[in-house]
């Protein structure tokens, strides 16, 4: 398990990865990633306003949040496989000042993280978010993504295990 500390805007927040087979409430979930393999590269998405990331977003309702990462990865990457759980991040905002009650987000949220093992690569179509989409040799991320962190790392080194 490992603990940063990250600003988000003027806001301190306390991020926590834990590898866990369970999911946390549904209700406290505030966004679903995937680390996406295709043989042994991982997929990133060049998406608009971020640059390189990997796949991800909210859950919308009714949907689980396995199915919320299966439709961002084809959404974003044009993607589709089978999906596998990491476990998730704690967005612990306990230290933030600026948390309030009216927030968007609760006091206490999860990132979930699953893996997916893509089997079919579609024709990509630039349709929602991402311009392009790429697959690299996980040794090569911190080249892609800016915001790379031990946390991640820590999240890729996992799911380069469960292959």
């Amino acid at each position: 398990m490992t603990t940063k500390y990250v600003n988000w805007g003027n806001s301190k927040v306390k991020l926590t990865w834990k590898c866990d087979s369970q999911l946390p409430p549904r209700k406290l979930i505030t966004s679903v990633h995937g680390f996406c393999f295709k043989e042994e590269k991982i997929l990133l998405v060049n998406l608009d306003h971020r640059g390189w990331d990997f796949p991800g977003g909210h859950i919308e309702q009714e949907e689980t949040s396995e199915d919320c990462l299966k439709r961002e990865a084809y959404e974003e990457g044009y993607v589709t496989g089978k999906v596998f759980l990491l476990g998730h991040i704690i967005v612990d905002h306990n230290e933030n000042p600026n948390w309030d009650a009216s927030s968007n987000y609760p006091k206490v949220g999860y990132q979930v993280f699953y893996r997916m093992d893509i089997e079919r690569l579609h024709d990509f179509q630039a349709k929602f978010e991402s311009a392009e989409r790429t697959l690299i040799s996980p040794c090569e991320i911190t080249e892609y993504y800016q915001d790379w962190n031990e946390l991640y790392q820590e999240i890729l080194d996992h799911a380069l295990v469960l292959k």
